[in-house]
Formats: structure tokens, C-alpha cells, sequence
């Protein structure tokens, strides 16, 4: 054990004093001798702020003063964001006055947005000016960012300051899937309540897919009554007592739609709805097959993936489209409607003789020009409502409509070549901005994409790119995160996903460019943790906990840790609970066996998370799970859940849904035996059209396939053991497989044989039996 007792920043970190100043106006030495003062932890972080002489006094005795309907207004919003522990009296008083805290529009000056404020702090109160209530409003967000800077106490002292603030883009989104799985009306309005916390301003709202219909649409009933259902796969659809399928439904009613609408309009957060045409349409299908290609039944989609079923470009459906987006206008007051136009495999549309026709009559060039005369005739008539049409980047494929906005998901290129055609654009790439891939390696995260989109990689982000010229440039409104949620059955999961990276996004949509740094904001993103934590937001705790490895060495064991955000890490070896004295982890630690380790990390000498407890033992060292193995090719994997049982918790998988293989780097077999494997099997829910010849079947030797152990996944096989017809009860299967040959080290493979579709069977733990 380390008797080194200093705590290591997190990477990259400035000290507290030039975070504070940087980008911005601050006399050196600025904080000295000013114990006691708040130092403002505020995200994002605001465009120009400068410390003067002096301080404020926020205690028990301080009014709110509110100069007019506007300002009363935010004065009360004001008053809701502050946890208990703020010593004020926070209930608003009309008029001016000097010893509190004032709101007042301002409009003897001209502001550069409608979101643009300003904070003056002095000896004698607070005044937050806005010549807009947007702005007031974001004001009054950072002040209660301010005070809730420091530790609770009967008082807060607040620095003297000046604060111009103002955002760099208009557009600061995030999107969430409500299709594949449905959240309340309260689970939405919290994330509501948590977007305004960090000035986002745009929450595009995903309401139809494969999987599922969210809205009503009158004449229409069945979109809510069929479209609304899907029966999951697997033991999650069936009842396990009558063994009769369960449906998955959900749907928003009007009043639900515009309670939601009105909630995020009070925190001037613009909602944009999302019809997905042409694809994405099996839910809107097996409601009215008519609207199909086919004009066949089919049933709402419960596998996930690129589905191939489109809606047929006849006039009829046209008018129902056009109904839907009457309904959308009527239930959406703001600008944009998203009418995305992604993944749409063409198959059904080539092959029929109708759609055939259908492209003939109309003159367009193809399938694509197809889509791109749906997506004009629905511009217009969204047009003719007052609204603007925006889409995914596939949209591009056809000849868009000058209006048209294109939300760039695919990478930079189709926000690139958008602008340079004079289209707006928003900017959303998957590798950098889908939060529904994992933020860390950890094996206690959540089910999803094992595809790391890092904070930090969300934090790096440029939404502009360098090709663009200052013209082309002005089309970028803004930046969006999205959450798709096939993999999010509970509402703690998006919010897993979503904080604290969404905090990361904020600071990139908001802040200048200049002022962004990486090592910097993670010294303020701590004092974000409290404020969600009062919203009942269920942050994910794996960034902030640390992530053990270890590996048998010569009679004991070799820990090492890692901690994803780089904040320093204490620990123990005592079975004791770390605190802010124990040990700093600098470099991995040889331990006898068995040994127990319990690590956490810390901050400013507090913890972060919880911690993490590992005993290792000589038995302990010879079995990992699938976690801790690597896939040999790395084709598509997911970190998948588990079907059953259909409530509570279930087993969670990673698995290359492409080459079911896994790998144990440098296995110790020596002296081992045989290989005990524990599998599962899950249902094969995947719709991956194009990309589903990508799947790699070992040829199966017997009836139900093969357990397979290599020296390496391309090398001898080692053993091999014929698979069962089914799982035991648990929907479990524990083989051991006897080796023969095996070398002292080597990589070992293991995977399982035959095309198992619609199961597949999957990797929990494996475990080497000495002989």
C-alpha cells in the first residue's frame, strides 16, 4: 500500500484559479485570501465573466425583488430551482430595491440573442438583466448554479462579478427515442427540468417506428390501438404463469402531448416532433397494411434494426401522411417538424411492379427520387402550416427543397455537403453524439453499443467543420446528442446514457470555442452531481467509480485501476471503506491471496461514487465473465440483455451478434484441464437488411451445434462439446469441455457453432478446471 497521501488531478485539469479566468478577464491571484467565497462551478460555462472587488452575503434575510409580469415570472421559476439548503426568502416581491436579488427586462440595450443575460454581483445584491425572457430565464439558471457552488450552509457568499452571457449556437438539442421504448409524461418533464439546468434548448421528440406508434392521430384509431403494441421477444412478451404473450404498449394522449409542449415552453425549450417516413413504418403498417408496399399484414416490430418495410407512395397514403402531419401541427406549436427519412432500404419499393409504376407516372429518378418528391409534397403542406422541414442526412440523396434542414448523423460529410448547398444544418454524428453508446468499459454498465462515445470525446466535439467557409459556416444552427433506446427498457437507463455527457454537449453548444477545456470542466463537473441528484436524475455512477483488472502473478495477484475520467483514486486492502486519507493509487499493486481490494475515487477530498469491492482468490483468478473477455472480431457487437425474466433484473451479454466469439488474451493453462462455459440463450432480434449476409455461421457438426475452445480464434481446436436442444430452466446451460494439447499460454477462443436463428446463444463466465 502507497503512503503517498496528494491527490492526483483528473487528466489535463488546470488549477481552480485558471479555470475560473480562462477565456475570460481575471487578475492574477484573483481568489487570494478570499476563503469562504463561492468559486463558481457552472455548466456550461458562460462567455465572459469577470471577478471584481468584494462579495455578497446570500442569507436568510435576503429578498427576491421582481420588476414586472415577465420578471415576477422568472423570479418564481427562480425560486423552484434552488434546493432547501439555500438560505434565502425566495418567494418574490414586486418593485426594485437594493440588499437582494433583483430580475428586471432590460431594454435599454440592444442583446445579441434572445438567450443573452447579464449578472452584476456587488455589495449591495445581485441584478440579473435580460432583454428577454429567454434570457432572464437562463440568468436565473446560472444564479442558482452560483449558489449552489459551495457546501450547504446558512450562508452564501457569492464573489462580486460581472457576467455577459450569450450562446454560440441557437440550436442545443438532444433527442429521445419514446418509439422503441415509452417513458411517462413525468419521466420526460424531469429530463425537461434537467435540459434547462444546462440551457438546452431543443428537445426533438421521437414518437413512431417499427416498434411503436406514440401519438393519435384522428380518423386514424388503430395507430393507438394496434400501432401502440408490440408483443417482445422472447420470454419478455410471454406471461410466466399462463404462458400467453404479453403486449408492450404505450401511447401520449393530446392532452398529455400539449401538458409536455407547455412544460418545456416554460423552460423555453422548443419541442420537434419526429414522423418517420417512408421507413421505419412497420408499426403505422400493421396498423393499416393498406399503407404498405404489399398491402399484407404484418405486426408491430419487436427486433431491433434496419427493418425493410416502407410506406407505398400512393395518393391514399400521401393523404393519411398528410393527416399525420395536420395532427403534428396542430399538437406542436414550434417551427421544425422532423419527418426523418433514414434507412430506407429500397428492396420493397425495386420490386414492386406498383411502385414501378408509381415512379414512371410521376417522372422522378428512381427510388430516391421517390423519397425526394414524398419529402416536397410534405414540405409544402408543412409549409403551408407555417412550418419548417428537417430530416436525417439520407435526405440528400434526392433534390431537398431550399427550406429543408438536414440533421448531419452519419459523421461530418452530409453537414458538409448540406451547407455548401445553402441547406441549415444540425450537427449529430453517431460516433460522437449517440448516447446510447457506452460512455465507459466498464462491466457494470447498462445494455448498448460496447462502441465507446466517450465525455470526453462528446466534450472534443467541433460542430463546425474546417472545410466550411464563413458563409457556408452560418448554416451550422446548433448540435444535438440523441438517445435511442432499444436497449433502455427503465427510464434510469436513459438517464444513465444521457448524464453526465449531456453535460458535455451543453458546454459545446453553449460556450466559445476558446474557452472550452477538457481538464477544466471536469473541476466543474462535480458540483453537477448534487443539482441532479435533487432533480431525481439517476446519473450513471461508472464514470466516476473505478474499474478493476487483475491477473494471477506468481502465487498472488496483479490489481490494476483505472478510473474513466481521471479523478484520483484511494483505496484499501483491509476489507475497510476508502476515505479522503487512504491510500492514492498510482501504479498497479502486487498482492498475496487471497487478497480484497475496495477502491473509490475522489475529488476536492470527497467521494465521487461508490466504491468498488473485489476478493480475489487463486479460484477467483482462473474464471472471467463475458465482460471480461474480448470478441475476436469485433463485427457488430452489443452488450445485449437478456429475455427473461419479464420484470426485475435480468443477466446482461456482450456479444458480436455477427461472430459469437470470445477471447481470453494469454489464458493461463498450465495445469488446466478442462473449460467450463455457462451460456445463455437469447432470442436473435435483429433486422439488419443489407448487412445481415455479414453474419458468420461456423458450420454445426451436430444437430444443435457446438461449444468450441481454440489455441486462438483461428487456431487448433482444443475441445468440443455438442450443444443441447434447449437451455435448462433458468434459460441457462453450464458445459465443461475437456482439453486436449493445450499449450501452457495462449489466446482462448470459444464460440458456438451452427445457425441457431431466431436464438442465439451467448457467453456468461468461463471457468479453467485445473486437472
Amino acid at each position: 500500500m502507497s503512503n503517498k497521501e496528494s491527490e492526483m488531478k483528473p487528466r489535463a485539469v488546470v488549477p481552480t484559479i485558471v479555470a475560473f479566468c480562462l477565456g475570460l478577464f481575471c487578475a492574477p491571484g484573483a481568489w487570494a485570501g478570499d476563503a469562504g467565497i463561492v468559486i463558481p462551478k457552472l455548466l456550461p460555462q458562460p462567455a465572459h465573466m469577470v471577478r471584481k472587488p468584494g462579495s455578497f452575503v446570500v442569507g436568510g434575510n435576503i429578498r427576491v425583488h421582481a420588476d414586472g409580469a415577465v420578471a415576477r415570472t422568472v423570479a418564481t421559476q427562480f425560486a423552484a430551482m434552488l434546493p432547501a439548503s439555500v438560505p434565502l426568502q425566495a418567494k418574490p416581491v414586486a418593485g426594485k430595491a437594493k440588499g437582494g436579488i433583483a430580475f428586471a427586462i432590460d431594454a435599454s440595450q440592444a442583446w445579441p440573442s434572445p438567450d443573452a443575460y447579464a449578472i452584476d454581483i456587488d455589495a449591495d445584491g445581485v441584478r440579473v438583466r435580460a432583454g428577454d425572457d429567454k434570457g432572464l430565464y437562463y440568468g436565473a439558471v446560472t444564479l442558482a448554479q452560483l449558489l449552489t457552488s459551495g457546501e450547504p450552509a446558512p450562508r452564501v457568499e457569492l464573489p462580486a462579478l460581472h457576467v455577459d452571457d450569450a450562446p454560440r449556437f441557437g440550436w442545443r438539442g438532444l433527442m429521445l427515442d419514446s418509439a422503441r421504448h415509452f417513458q411517462s409524461v413525468d419521466d420526460i418533464k424531469r429530463l425537461l427540468d434537467a435540459m434547462a439546468q444546462l440551457k438546452l434548448d431543443v428537445f426533438h421528440w421521437h414518437l413512431t417506428d417499427d416498434q411503436g406508434w406514440r401519438f393519435p392521430v384522428p380518423g386514424w384509431p388503430k395507430l393507438t390501438t394496434t400501432g401502440a403494441c408490440r408483443v417482445p421477444a422472447g420470454d419478455a412478451g410471454i406471461n410466466e404463469a399462463t404462458r400467453e404473450p404479453v403486449p408492450y404498449c404505450g401511447f401520449y394522449s393530446e392532452a398529455q402531448i400539449r401538458d409536455v409542449v407547455a412544460y418545456a415552453a416554460a423552460r423555453h425549450i422548443d419541442v420537434v416532433p419526429e414522423v418517420d417516413i417512408p421507413g421505419h413504418a412497420t408499426a403505422a403498417i400493421a396498423a393499416y397494411p393498406q399503407l404498405g408496399v404489399s398491402g399484407q399484414p404484418v405486426a408491430v416490430s419487436s427486433e431491433w434494426g434496419v427493418n425493410v418495410n416502407l410506406f407505398n407512395a400512393d395518393e391514399a397514403t400521401m393523404r393519411f401522411l398528410e393527416d399525420v402531419m395536420g395532427q403534428v401541427t396542430k399538437l406542436f406549436p414550434g417551427r421544425y417538424v422532423h419527418i426523418g427519412g433514414d434507412e430506407a432500404v429500397k428492396d420493397q419499393w425495386k420490386a414492386s411492379a406498383k411502385m414501378q409504376a408509381r415512379i414512371r407516372e410521376l417522372g422522378v429518378n428512381g427510388e430516391e427520387g421517390l423519397q425526394a418528391w414524398m419529402i416536397a409534397r410534405l414540405e409544402r403542406h408543412l409549409s403551408a402550416h407555417g412550418k419548417r422541414l428537417i430530416g436525417w442526412d439520407e435526405i440528400l440523396a434526392g433534390k431537398l427543397p431550399p427550406s429543408a434542414t438536414v440533421m448531419s448523423w452519419r459523421g461530418a460529410e452530409g453537414g458538409i455537403d448540406a451547407a455548401k448547398q445553402g441547406h441549415d444544418v444540425v450537427m449529430a454524428p453517431a460516433g460522437d453524439l449517440y448516447l446510447d453508446y457506452l460512455q465507459t468499459d466498464s462491466p457494470d454498465e447498462i445494455p448498448g453499443r460496447p462502441t465507446l462515445v466517450t465525455l470526453k470525446q462528446v466534450y472534443d466535439f467541433e460542430p463546425v467543420p474546417k472545410v466550411l467557409d464563413a458563409q457556408q459556416a452560418t448554416h451550422i444552427l446548433g448540435v444535438q446528442a440523441n438517445v435511442w433506446t432499444e436497449h433502455m427498457r427503465t427510464i434510469a437507463r436513459v438517464q444513465h446514457a444521457l448524464f453526465p455527457r449531456i453535460a458535455a454537449l451543453a458546454e459545446v453548444a453553449w460556450s466559445p470555442k476558446s474557452a472550452r477545456d477538457y481538464g477544466e470542466f471536469l473541476q466543474r463537473l462535480p458540483a453537477m452531481l448534487p443539482r441532479w441528484r435533487a432533480l431525481g436524475i439517476a446519473y450513471a455512477a461508472t464514470p466516476f467509480q473505478p474499474i478493476v483488472s487483475a491477473e494471477a502473478q506468481d502465487g498472488g495477484v496483479e490489481i490494476a485501476l483505472r478510473e474513466p475520467l481521471g479523478y484520483t483514486m484511494r483505496y484499501t486492502t483491509d476489507g475497510s471503506a476508502p476515505t479522503a486519507i487512504s491510500p492514492t493509487y498510482y501504479t498497479s499493486l502486487g498482492l498475496p491471496l487471497p487478497a480484497t481490494l475496495s477502491a473509490q475515487a475522489f475529488f476536492d477530498g470527497k467521494p465521487l461514487g461508490a466504491a468498488v469491492t473485489r476478493t480475489f482468490t487463486a479460484a477467483s483468478l482462473r474464471s472471467r465473465s463475458d465482460e471480461e473477455l474480448a470478441t475476436c472480431a469485433r463485427k457488430l457487437v452489443l452488450r445485449l440483455e437478456d429475455d427473461g425474466p419479464r420484470t426485475g433484473d435480468r443477466a446482461i451479454f456482450n456479444v458480436d451478434i455477427f461472430d459469437p466469439c470470445w477471447t481470453w488474451k494469454r489464458a493461463p493453462l498450465a495445469d488446466i484441464g478442462a473449460v467450463e462455459v455457462r451460456a445463455g440463450r437469447i432470442p436473435y432480434f435483429f433486422q439488419l437488411a443489407h448487412d445481415e449476409p455479414s453474419r458468420a455461421f461456423k458450420p454445426a457438426k451436430t444437430a444443435h451445434g457446438e461449444l468450441e475452445v481454440h489455441a486462438g480464434c483461428d487456431g487448433p481446436l482444443l475441445a468440443a462439446v455438442p450443444m443441447p436442444e434447449q437451455p435448462d430452466a433458468d434459460g441457462f446451460i453450464t458445459l465443461r469441455a475437456r482439453l486436449q494439447n493445450a499449450p501452457g499460454t495462449s489466446d482462448l477462443c470459444i464460440r458456438f457453432t451452427g445457425d441457431t436463428r431466431p436464438t442465439m446463444w451467448v457467453l456468461d463466465r468461463v471457468t479453467l478446471v485445473p486437472r
